[in-house]
């Protein structure tokens, strides 16, 4: 991938003279936004092409490059399928399968000294219907400037039997740098909450040992893995006895499928929930959030098919400045919704991507900016370079 320097909003136009109105952010936090920029190599279409079945490309980059460390904020992320030459085509987006934005846990909770074990490390996935998150005013994800992000690309094709196209993503990160936030950006942690078919074992609530009457409720129901669900992800074992899978089998009709996301989902501390994006397979009719301790619905997504063709055109997202309160010791659930009108059985996923408030990451940052004083590395830098092009 190839990834120009750092910009500012829309690449051409002074940082300040875009602060309020750089991704349409309430004035209230008015902060200069800068971005990185880069284009997915191409990637080749020539026949029908299934999800997780496309071409797909990787790399690792870091925000800042060659500058010195730094705090920086990641506030919104976007892609768009774009053609050989980057640039946008109306109709591309339906080659969409997914674009993620992963991060090394383990070495993130050690480079912010945090007492938990962070073990998701995607940051951001986008998907057919849901092509960007951007994080309420006031709000973003902490990272070094230096630290090692890895973007994975892939593509499909449900419609064009005679296709021959070459496309790319191109993908923007929009963040702020600390020393301009000032303290006035809160930290998100995200985690998420997948839907899953029983494979094997005696009951289907994942997690739990001995389930109590709320959380059989939520039991998953057994289930197919996907054929073309790839290796090394088809199969999930929740040391309780039991084998799920998150790339499942939707059969011909009307399927509704629970699932108890207590333990994947990992509500680390009594908290309040700011932003919340699905990941969904054609013919999904819904995805909903339960706290099942309460009995509340917090979140319904519903899925909306193109006018023509198989796919998504949108999915339902969830954003708040308030937030929706989330507690450690209750009991979650997801239920999906899927409706397969066809004559076969089709290949199906239901992931909700969650972002706390991370109150945890609020008191390391203070010990953090001083580590980062000390050094030096958080010198004021120059003015965003001129974009690279070619």
């Amino acid at each position: 991938m190839r990834w120009p320097g750092r910009v500012a909003v829309l690449l051409l136009l002074p940082v300040a003279a875009l602060a309020a109105t750089s991704c349409q952010r309430a004035a209230q936090v008015s902060l200069p936004v800068h971005q990185r920029v880069g284009l997915s190599p191409r990637l080749h279409i020539d026949r029908i092409i299934h999800s997780m079945e496309g071409p797909s490309a990787e790399t690792t980059f870091s925000l800042e490059e060659g500058g010195p460390r730094e705090l920086v904020w990641i506030t919104a992320y976007r892609t768009e399928v774009v053609d050989a030459d980057g640039q946008s085509a109306r109709g591309l987006s339906q080659f969409m399968c997914h674009n993620n934005l992963d991060f090394d846990s383990e070495a993130h909770r050690k480079l912010f000294h945090l007492d938990r074990i962070v073990n998701f490390g995607r940051m951001f996935t986008a998907s057919q219907g849901v092509f960007e998150v951007v994080f309420p005013d006031g709000y973003g994800i902490p990272v070094f400037s230096d630290e090692p992000l890895t973007v994975n690309t892939m593509v499909l094709n449900h419609n064009l039997r005679d296709a021959n196209l070459d496309v790319r993503h191109r993908i923007t990160i929009d963040y702020v740098r600390d020393e301009d936030a000032r303290g006035r950006l809160v930290p998100l942690y995200p985690t998420f909450a997948p839907v899953m078919a029983l494979l094997q074992g005696r009951d289907g609530v994942f997690g739990i040992d001995k389930p109590s009457e709320h959380q059989h409720g939520a039991s998953c129901a057994p289930g197919l893995v996907a054929p073309n669900a790839p290796e090394g992800t088809r199969t999930y074992d929740d040391h309780q006895g039991r084998t799920f899978t998150q790339h499942w089998v939707v059969p011909i009709g009307h399927e509704d499928r629970h699932t108890l996301v207590t333990k994947v989902l990992g509500v680390p501390f009594d908290t309040t929930l700011h932003y919340i994006n699905a990941h969904l397979h054609p013919y999904a009719r819904s995805l909903e959030l339960h706290d099942l301790t309460t009995g509340q619905t917090l979140f319904h997504a519903d899925a909306r098919a193109p006018e023509q063709g198989i796919g998504l055109a949108s999915v339902d997202h969830f954003s708040s400045a308030e937030g929706i309160p989330v507690f450690r010791g209750h009991d979650y659930e997801v239920e999906s919704v899927y409706d397969n009108p066809t004559d076969a059985a089709k290949d199906a996923m239901a992931i909700f991507f969650v972002y706390f408030r991370d109150k945890e990451m609020e008191q390391r940052l203070p010990g953090v900016r001083q580590e980062l004083a000390a050094s030096g590395a958080a010198a004021a830098s120059a003015a965003p370079a001129a974009p690279a092009h070619g």
